[in-house]
């Protein structure tokens, strides 16, 4: 049996400046403090504030991580960073192929594979992440979409110390609406099946669930077969909506 420390992301997306920022680390890194919760916690802002983030947050318990990276480690990618940058910049985590990016950006299983492998290259953790749209999952195809998508995303050196799988139902981001806890736990299922196939350790590999995780309900999907942790969206900007989830995870 297997033992998987929990582990709670919060993207921050495009949000965030300094002052307003920092504020809201500090508050977080009070309560990590004087708790001292079991899981992992671990706070993604946009790119100009990671170098200051990993700065402040220094020896505090909570890790810093990156929203996206380009595959290559340097050259003319103008707007890009590389994984090696956020590294430097003090980052440990990197979100790669987020359904917003998927969906905005065009980018493909391929690139996001590209972006993973370059995440550990540059020594940073990759949170992969994969999930179905409104149309595939009224079709009947959530499994099927997911299946794949960690084939064509999941790099074959992943190992369950320098990858993340977070299912996020694009359909559930930033409406409020969530998947039942049978569907949630069936396409963790279904992940867990598929990493074991393909990747030695697959029992080991973290799965999150992201989806409108907020404070009301991120208890009872925290306590379900396979959900190893959250990738939190809007509530994670506020660490008085973030703390309340990470206390969920035990």
């Amino acid at each position: 049996m297997t033992t998987r420390r929990r582990l709670i992301a919060g993207n921050w997306k495009m949000n965030g400046l300094q002052q307003s920022g920092a504020a809201e680390l500090a508050l977080l890194q009070q309560q990590v403090a004087a708790a001292k919760p079991a899981a992992e916690v671990v706070v993604c802002p946009p790119a100009t504030l990671v170098a200051s983030f990993a700065a402040a947050a220094r020896g505090s318990g909570i890790g810093i991580g990156g929203q996206d990276c380009h595959p290559k480690a340097s050259g003319a990618h103008t707007g890009d960073i590389s994984a090696e940058m956020l590294a430097d910049a003090g980052a440990t985590y990197v979100i790669v192929g987020h359904s917003e990016r998927r969906a905005d950006h065009g980018e493909t299983d391929a690139l996001v594979r590209a972006k993973a492998e370059a995440a550990h290259r540059a020594g940073l953790t990759a949170i992969i992440c994969v999930g179905e749209t409104l149309e595939q999952r009224d079709a009947g195809k959530t499994i099927e979409v997911v299946s794949s998508q960690v084939a064509g995303s999941v790099p074959e050196a992943a190992t369950a110390a320098n990858t993340v799988i977070a299912y996020e139902p694009v359909w559930a981001i930033g409406t409020g609406r969530t998947p039942t806890n049978d569907d949630i736990a069936a396409v963790h299922a279904a992940i867990r099946a598929r990493l074991a196939e393909r990747l030695s350790g697959g029992a080991d590999f973290r799965i999150l669930y992201g989806g409108s995780v907020k404070p009301s309900n991120a208890k009872e999907i925290l306590t379900l077969k396979d959900v190893d942790g959250a990738l939190v969206g809007g509530a994670s900007l506020k660490a008085a909506d973030f703390w309340p989830i990470v206390q969920a995870a035990g």
